[in-house]
């Protein structure tokens, strides 16, 4: 079996540098909000809440998250949550 090699004339795929920049911010963006909302998720604290809302706040309004990706955060945020030191402060009254 011989290996097959494209040919120096075949065309070769051309990437924008613009467009990969582009979707390197928004992976970024991506990468960062998601690691906050990971965060938020496990600790529930006030401080993992904020932190979270204004990441996705500015990659949004950077054009990095999309309205869809944002929609996700807010949804999140948008359920109740309880604290394990709520649930603690509760099991201890």
């Amino acid at each position: 079996m011989q290996a097959q090699h494209q040919s120096s004339s075949a065309p070769k795929a051309i990437t924008s540098p613009a467009g990969g920049v582009q979707e390197a911010r928004h992976l970024m963006a991506i990468r960062i909000v998601g690691t906050a909302l990971f965060d938020y998720q496990v600790r529930k604290t006030p401080d993992a809440r904020i932190r979270l809302e204004s990441l996705a706040t500015m990659a949004q309004a950077q054009g990095d998250l999309t309205d869809v990706e944002a929609l996700v955060v807010a949804q999140v945020l948008a359920t109740p949550n309880n604290s394990i030191q709520q649930l603690q402060d509760r099991n201890h009254v």
